[in-house]
């Protein structure tokens, strides 16, 4: 299963504040992470790394249990669970198959666990056992289609995949066939199904998608174009409308590299939105405050190292971490509570680094 890595640490010795790093151990990383955060600077300090798990690039933690899961973005798709220890992680039973190629993503809806694989363009959906273990076999939705971009849309790449706030519906966001899918799960099965299917702009390729806090819209950031799509969701019906389109960058360099969006977060106060952009390695920010539908640019801050393929805030909301994947580091920032900008305040060295989660 792997070998725990552990070393001596100072902050937060009773485990009150944990955050789990999930990273890419095909580019070097150590598996999932175990570190102390220090609730007054938000500081992180790596405690444990497990690598029971080929590519841990995604997590998700079941607030109700403690139970961390993982996905292994492979070509031989799984998922496992961990549960925490005073020493960091150890695994929750074997790893379960998805029954689809590299998963990206994963979610809880319930009792079962969804990941969006990205390689077979579908999504999974799995029972969670007594022991809230992942069980099997997956009810797996497969997408049709694909895009006008050769290269990255010659058929579905589900990227992202989780429950809206009702707990109704399930949304899919696909980068191959530039739409958000939302489906209706089976209350007996578990099995996903699609309601509706929502087109976007031809070529831009969604990649993820928060929802405002209200619950009324939901902000899909694009990777082929760096730009935002602004959605009216209706929870009743179950139903998705684009109402308009937003840039995240203030306008391309001639010669400069191409940026490549990875993910969005929306404020808890519904005030602001902050995207995390590759090539540019920055991070956008957009304020909401004047008209949640019509977000404004109006500040890049650099991410502090290459390629923030994760972007997530903290619990309180004041700070944001970075995810930076080829400097294989986790950056973290303090928000100014007025304007909404990051300020950066420390950084810990997490090789292949993929994705922060607090415990």
């Amino acid at each position: 299963m792997g070998d725990v890595d552990t070393v001596d640490h100072t902050t937060d010795q009773h485990g009150e504040h944990r955050a789990y790093i999930g990273s890419f151990t095909s580019g070097g990383g150590r598996g999932i992470t175990t570190a102390a955060v220090d609730p007054a600077t938000g500081a992180l300090t790596p405690i444990a790394s497990l690598d029971a798990l080929p590519n841990p690039s995604s997590l998700a933690l079941d607030p109700a249990t403690g139970l961390l899961y993982a996905v292994s973005e492979t070509e031989d798709g799984m998922v496992a669970a961990f549960r925490p220890t005073a020493a960091g992680l150890e695994p929750l039973g074997a790893a379960v198959t998805v029954d689809a190629s590299g998963p990206t993503h994963l979610s809880l809806a319930g009792q079962r666990l969804l990941t969006a694989n990205y390689t077979s363009g579908s999504v999974s959906s799995l029972p969670l056992t007594a022991d809230g273990s992942p069980g099997g076999p997956p009810a797996v939705l497969t997408h049709h289609g694909s895009g006008p971009d050769r290269d990255r849309q010659e058929s579905p790449h589900a990227h992202q995949v989780l429950p809206d706030p009702s707990g109704r519906w399930v949304l899919s966001v696909d980068l191959g066939t530039d739409s958000v899918r939302v489906c209706a799960p089976d209350r007996g099965t578990g099995a996903l199904r699609t309601h509706t299917e929502t087109a976007l702009r031809a070529g831009s390729g969604p990649r993820h998608l928060a929802f405002h806090p209200d619950g009324t819209l939901v902000y899909v950031v694009h990777e082929l174009e760096p730009q935002l799509t602004v959605c009216r969701w209706n929870a009743a019906s179950g139903q998705l409308e684009p109402v308009g389109e937003v840039p995240v960058t203030s306008g391309g360099v001639p010669g400069a590299e191409r940026d490549y969006p990875s993910t969005l977060v929306v404020s808890s106060d519904g005030r602001f939105l902050w995207v995390a952009i590759r090539g540019a390695d920055a991070i956008a920010t957009l304020t909401l405050s004047g008209r949640a539908e019509k977000p404004q640019l109006t500040h890049t801050e650099p991410c502090g190292g290459s390629w923030p393929r994760d972007l997530v805030a903290d619990p309180s909301g004041r700070r944001l971490y970075v995810s930076n994947e080829w400097s294989g580091n986790v950056t973290w920032f303090d928000i100014d509570p007025q304007t909404g900008q990051p300020h950066r305040s420390g950084q810990a060295e997490v090789p292949g680094a993929a994705c922060v989660v607090f415990g």
